[in-house]
């Protein structure tokens, strides 16, 4: 039995990755602890979650088990193309700036970042990259990859990701969704998941787990099986593939079977419009982004930062501009808003 070495009532804003471990998730770890049951996925946990998936995203939908959002991505956008491919993403989109070069350098693949307002591509701003097919001196275009929620935390409706479906499917390109908080976006929009998803023509997704509640693991789904190859090999080949993987998959299970996937991101985006609120009035603060899922964008003044940030935790997003981002979890509670909030008055006043 190890000793605690945190304090269990530290706080923070920095991230829903911060975040412990649901208790529901917990128990069911231990219900799949008892016993011995075949490895690498060949467990009855991982056959059950392929129907759970198929019930949330459609009869197509393939599940695969990943330990991490960036393994992933890595996979589902390897299944979805060639040595020579290229992926147009938005700038700020997590594969380009938040995974060590891993799409570039385990995936060989060129990102084709496009700049965009929002964090969210539209099929004029793909177009500024669509192009050059059949230029062998040019890296081909051949899926286009967006992030429900956005980096920035703003949403794609059902009806943009549709319309980015079909421009993209016109041109021979495939779409790809980082869906590391689709469970914020859909308690958000107030709509199934394959709503905006296989419904809107998407072809393949990373569904997050770790940011609403899980110990780790995400998951490869794939909604066209068309449009793949090799996501069974590439999952191992790119070091993806748990040998336990029943502890993955059971804890998807427990997300997923039920409704604790949609309550804790609603509690998420919830404390996350709380926050925004609670923090809007005050003198010096300005809310830059719209509240839409569960990050709060501001710029308020550096050393009022610096010094909030002794309290509690969380990033600067551009130290040209001072703005900040403050994430909101499962576990965030109305307290823990309130006394960020407090504090952030405190620390204002005392400039």
């Amino acid at each position: 039995m190890i000793s605690r070495l945190h304090d269990p009532a530290e706080r923070g804003f920095a991230s829903d990755n911060y975040a412990g471990v649901h208790p529901e998730i917990l128990t069911a770890l231990a219900v799949a602890n008892e016993g011995h049951q075949t490895a690498y996925g060949a467990d009855v946990y991982t056959a059950r979650l392929q129907e759970v998936f198929r019930r949330h995203f459609g009869e197509r939908a393939q599940a695969y088990p990943v330990f991490n959002g960036t393994g992933a991505n890595v996979v589902g956008l390897q299944s979805m193309t060639d040595r020579w491919s290229a992926v147009i993403c938005a700038d700020t989109a997590h594969i380009n700036v938040d995974e060590c070069g891993a799409p570039e350098r385990v995936a060989g693949l060129k990102l084709l970042s496009v700049p965009t307002p929002d964090g969210k591509l539209t099929p004029e701003l793909i177009d500024r990259e669509a192009w050059g097919w059949g230029d062998e001196h040019r890296a081909q275009p051949r899926v286009v990859s967006i992030t429900q929620s956005t980096e920035l935390g703003t949403l794609y409706t059902a009806e943009e990701i549709a319309a980015i479906c079909s421009h993209a499917h016109e041109r021979g390109m495939l779409v790809h969704v980082d869906g590391s908080r689709l469970a914020n976006a859909a308690a958000a929009l107030d709509l199934p998941l394959r709503a905006f998803t296989t419904d809107a023509g998407v072809d393949v997704l990373s569904f997050g787990g770790t940011k609403n509640g899980l110990l780790l693991g995400e998951a490869v789904v794939v909604l066209d099986p068309d449009a793949v190859h090799g996501p069974v090999f590439l999952r191992k080949a790119s070091m993806q593939l748990a040998s336990k993987m029943r502890f993955v998959s059971a804890q998807f299970l427990a997300l997923l079977e039920g409704d604790l996937w949609l309550r804790n991101a609603a509690h998420a985006n919830a404390m996350a419009r709380r926050l925004a609120d609670a923090v809007r009035q005050v003198p010096g603060v300005e809310i830059v982004r719209p509240v839409q899922a569960n990050a709060v964008f501001a710029v308020i003044p550096r050393d009022v930062a610096d010094r909030l940030r002794k309290r509690f935790r969380f990033y600067t997003w551009d130290e040209r501009t001072g703005e900040v981002r403050w994430m909101c979890a499962f576990d965030t509670t109305e307290e823990d808003v309130d006394a960020f909030a407090a504090a952030l008055v405190e620390e204002m006043a005392a400039r």
